[in-house]
Formats: structure tokens, sequence, C-alpha cells
């Protein structure tokens, strides 16, 4: 049996529209992200400073060629660091970045330690820690309003780490899910304030 020549049509429409969606939500995924997935604060982890030379000399290699930094640029930096760096595991792990340069595998906690030690190292070797600072914070993911926690019984997903990147005079926030970036290249996130 043949289909009719309206239906072949229909097929290919769907089959087209269900192309140029899937590319407009690649392309736009981090702007889609930002309107619909929101980050609570509901605590403050242990920020760490970079003392394995290591891990120091990692962060010194990726920040030799860069020259002059913006806040931006060095979240930007940072981000590849770490995702370059670590491998997710769903795992209880190590969160100490100084060790986690060498186990080099990490869950969201592990994730969110390890950019906010590499951004406030940067920060500090641009002369910029008296304007701007990386803090880990546990937080909790919210999808169109509702706290995406709640629809889990694991322990694991009892809440998702982030980083604020805040500016010490202004006030102003910037929001990194590392591990989301890692992954899905989205940068920034929203937060509740």
């Amino acid at each position: 049996m043949h289909l009719k020549q309206p239906t072949v049509k229909i097929i290919k429409r769907i089959f087209f529209t269900l192309i140029i969606c899937s590319i407009l939500g690649l392309v736009f995924r981090g702007w889609l992200y930002r309107q619909f997935v929101c980050y609570q604060s509901i605590g403050d982890r242990t920020n760490y400073s970079a003392s394995n030379k290591s891990l120091i000399d990692l962060i010194n290699t990726q920040i030799e060629n860069s020259g002059t930094l913006d806040i931006t640029q060095i979240i930007k930096l940072s981000q590849i660091t770490t995702s370059s760096t670590l491998s997710f595991t769903s795992q209880k792990n190590e969160i100490d970045p100084n060790k986690l340069i060498e186990t080099k595998t990490a869950n969201c906690i592990g994730y969110a330690s390890f950019f906010a030690t590499t951004c406030n190292y940067i920060i500090e070797k641009r002369g910029l820690s008296d304007q701007w600072i990386a803090k880990p914070q546990i937080g909790q993911i919210y999808f169109f309003g509702k706290n995406a926690h709640h629809y889990f019984e694991s322990e694991f997903f009892k809440d998702h780490d982030f980083v604020i990147i805040e500016n010490k005079t202004t006030g102003e926030t910037m929001a990194v899910d590392p591990s989301l970036a890692a992954y899905l290249l989205i940068n920034f996130v929203t937060i509740y304030k």
C-alpha cells in the first residue's frame, strides 16, 4: 500500500519543522534555559584556595597568554579550565579542588568548588580581588517556578551546587552552573534575588 501524496507532504513538513525547532533549541539553549530555570541559594559551601602545585600550574598555563581579562572572560576561562579538567560522576567524591586535580572526577559540588577556586585565583592574579569574588553555593533548581528537587527521592538530587560571582562594591551578581556549562555549554544561569 502506497501513501497518498498529501500524507507524504505532511510527514515532510513535520520532519522539517522538527529539524528547525531542534536547531533553534540548540542555538538558543542558554536563553531558553535562563527563561524557564532559576536557581536559589540555600547555603554557602567552603571556598578553597589553590594550594596544590599541579592546580596552580594548570591555572597559570591557562592564563599565561590570555592578556587582559574582564570578569566575563575570567568566568569563561574558569569554565573552560573546569570542564577540560573534570569528568562528572554521581558517586560520592572529593570536593577540595586541590585533591580534585589528582582524581579528575567530581559531582556538582566538586565542579562548583573547582570552578570557584579557579575563578578566585585568576581574579587575584589579575588584581581584581578587591572587587570580585566567586562563592560556591548549595542551591535548589526551580523549573517554571516549581522546585525540581521535590520530584526526586534520591539523596543525590536533594540539592545542586552552583557559583555566584559577586561584585563587592556594586553588589552585581552573576551565576554559573559549572557542571551544566561543561556538558550543555550554558555559561550563565538565572538566580532568585
